[in-house]
């Protein structure tokens, strides 16, 4: 399988030393300044500067503007590092500034910046069957299949997986990942028209372990790029940005927090949200590769839609979409049943995997028992299904579990719906 550690990231912000520099207003500094000091009653500038991820310089010349406003009073010195807390009109700033947004954690970033990072970070992969093959090694898949796969993943545009269920789409997607051998940056937060948008997610960015560079915008997190699944849940809502009316935060949208990486919409046809009002809101942004979010008070702005998108369906494509939509999927590949040669291979691995030994023609009786009573077709998941009955009427039994004919035809027969 590919390692996956990561390259260096091509985008490479440094710390900014100035207002100027670092993208967002003195006031949003300050702001933030405020809130941290009401949550902490007590701080310093180096603890300040580690809190909001700001360099020393900016939070030192917040702070003397505070000092001259008679916002805080300085209790000491610990070495070089002044010790202070909010004055009384510190306090009762902060506290108006609370009720308006609770943010107080790392910096924001611009929305100048963030769609810089994301163009720069886009993804550019360089793949042939041979890599292929070994990301997905843990998978039973044909030549064949790699080869539709190998062209679609270079032009890391949408992909559209469809065909019978239980034949490994959605284990196909999220292994599509394991093709980048780089790191990504994702800001924690973005800034726009002064309101704050929480963009780092650590449910579904996945953190790497390394050594800061103080050099690099502590702003911005070191990950793997994200690879997001959403199935039958998906909403509306879950598309738009989303203000939590208590801490006066908006949460990114799905596809802002999959950008450099890929979102998997699995299950495509079987969402509460209509597979025809979700390829309307995304006609564009497949299309153009950005999108379009509002702000509650109605303030529109662009972001960039630099994810892969990947459709998974056991549906008809033509009955899902209509051909003006279906040909900005420009890669539209059929996950089909699997052959008897596959699915003996599968078997052999899941049987190794449970600890179960299988007698020499075990594979080829419960091909046999799959195609009974009318059944035309082999899938992927039989194996792992039937195997898994199998050990449960072992248990069921007290008794270690057998790979007999006799426990596979109960466990089919168990598994089968009658015709």
């Amino acid at each position: 399988m590919v390692s996956y550690v990561r390259k260096s990231p091509g985008f490479k912000p440094t710390t900014p030393q100035t207002y100027e520099d670092l993208g967002v207003s003195n006031s949003l500094v300050l702001d933030l300044i405020l809130r941290r000091m009401l949550l902490e009653g007590f701080s310093n500038l180096g603890r300040l500067s580690q809190q909001l991820k700001l360099a020393h310089p900016i939070v030192e010349g917040t702070f003397r503007h505070m000092r001259s406003q008679q916002l805080v009073e300085v209790k000491g010195m610990t070495g070089n590092d002044y010790q202070f807390t909010l004055s009384q009109a510190g306090k009762q700033l902060a506290s108006e500034r609370f009720q308006v947004n609770q943010y107080a954690g790392a910096c924001p970033v611009s929305l100048g910046d963030y769609h810089s990072a994301t163009k720069a970070q886009s993804a550019k992969v360089d793949v042939d069957r041979r890599t292929l093959k070994s990301c997905f090694s843990d998978l039973v898949i044909s030549d064949r299949l790699l080869d539709d796969l190998g062209p679609a993943l270079i032009s890391q545009s949408s992909i559209f997986l469809y065909g019978p269920s239980g034949n490994g789409k959605t284990s196909v997607a999220e292994r599509m990942l394991r093709i980048y051998d780089d790191a990504v940056l994702i800001p924690y937060s973005v800034e726009v028209d002064g309101q704050i948008i929480s963009l780092f997610d650590p449910v579904v960015h996945n953190k790497l372990d390394y050594e800061e560079n103080p050099d690099i915008d502590p702003r911005w997190v070191l990950c793997k790029r994200p690879c997001i699944v959403v199935g039958g849940e998906l909403v509306p809502s879950m598309l738009e940005l989303k203000l939590d009316e208590a801490s006066g935060i908006y949460s990114a949208p799905l596809q802002m927090k999959a950008n450099n990486g890929i979102l998997i919409i699995d299950d495509f046809g079987r969402q509460l949200m209509s597979p025809r009002d979700l390829l309307n809101r995304w006609i564009v942004p497949l299309d153009r590769r950005v999108d379009y979010l509002t702000l509650r008070y109605g303030v529109k702005f662009q972001i960039p839609f630099e994810t892969m998108v990947v459709f998974s369906t056991n549906l008809e494509p033509s009955d899902l979409a209509d051909e003006a939509f279906l040909r900005r999927i420009h890669n539209k590949i059929f996950i089909e049943p699997v052959e008897a040669w596959a699915f003996d291979q599968i078997f052999s691995r899941v049987a190794h995997s449970k600890h179960l030994q299988p007698d020499p023609d075990s594979a080829e009786h419960l091909r046999k028992l799959c195609l009974r009573e009318g059944r035309t077709e082999l899938r992927a998941c039989y194996p792992s299904d039937i195997m898994n009955i199998m050990l449960s009427i072992a248990r069921y039994e007290q008794r270690p579990p057998l790979m007999s004919r006799t426990d596979l035809e109960r466990a089919s027969n168990l598994y089968f719906a009658k015709g």
